[in-house]
């Protein structure tokens, strides 16, 4: 009797640990632990960003940037970091924003340029590059609805004798895909704007030193009409203006008309 009481004692402890043990076990799978975050130290550095967007030729003030944390291995050396202290900041005061500067967008130093360095339009040329005007009206200019930054064809229209003695115009494409460097004295477009200055009447392009003789020449030869171009044909490999005339064989083209060659045309 004994030995069967001994028994049911020992069923009866193996079912509770069993019992607890299920009841553990159901516990840990219908409850997971929260999984452990471990914070990983990384190199960084506070780096110069643009606090709001600063558009091109905007005289900048201290209050226009802010410091951002930025992976070390990220940060170029023409960075403005705080490493470089109150001197960091003054390449900023009293700046010249060289091209639009986006909201958060880390700070160069070519990106901006001090007063007394050269006036914005020279800031904003890029080396190699020439600016060079020309005069337009609403009927030359696309109805003033050309804007700085917008691309172009240059297109010269001037009086030529054809071989029956008679004057006829003749209009002939000079250069393709010309950056608008301004419309009058305005070197960025406003906020909003759709058309250029009423009182506007010149127009300053990016050219190259050879194009911009040959722009100067042609100036003098007859009427300059600026063409707008689709952002959508902008050329993808950001080469600049291209001479329309180039075909690619040699310095210079000539055009038949009526079969008598007419003023050639260098390009680059």
């Amino acid at each position: 009797m004994a030995v069967k009481r001994a028994q049911l004692v020992g069923i009866a402890i193996a079912g509770g640990a069993g019992l607890l043990a299920f009841m553990l076990m159901r516990s840990i799978v219908s409850n997971p632990s929260e999984p452990t975050q471990v914070a990983v130290p990384i190199n960084a550095t506070e780096v110069l960003v643009a606090r709001r967007n600063i558009p091109l030729g905007e005289v900048t003030k201290p209050t226009d940037f802010r410091w951002q944390t930025w992976p070390t291995e990220a940060v170029t050396p023409s960075f403005i970091t705080q490493a470089g202290g109150e001197e960091a900041m003054k390449l900023v005061t009293g700046a010249i924003a060289r091209a639009p500067l986006l909201e958060g967008e880390p700070i160069t130093k070519d990106k901006v340029i001090k007063a007394g360095q050269g006036g914005v339009l020279a800031a904003i040329l890029p080396s190699g590059m020439r600016a060079i005007s020309t005069k337009i009206k609403e009927e030359t200019a696309a109805g003033r609805l050309i804007l700085p930054n917008d691309r172009v064809d240059v297109i010269l229209t001037r009086r030529e004798r054809n071989p029956s003695g008679q004057d006829e115009a003749v209009s002939d494409t000079l250069f393709s895909n010309v950056r608008v460097l301004a419309i009058g004295q305005a070197i960025g477009a406003k906020e909003g704007a759709k058309t250029s200055e009423d009182n506007a009447n010149t127009a300053t392009l990016e050219l190259t030193p050879h194009q911009a003789e040959l722009l100067a020449r042609a100036n003098a030869m007859g009427e300059i009409s600026l063409s707008l171009r689709s952002i959508a044909d902008g050329d993808p490999k950001g080469r600049g203006p291209t001479a329309a005339m180039n075909d690619q064989r040699g310095s210079t083209v000539r055009i038949l008309r009526y079969g008598v060659p007419s003023r050639a045309y260098g390009v680059n």
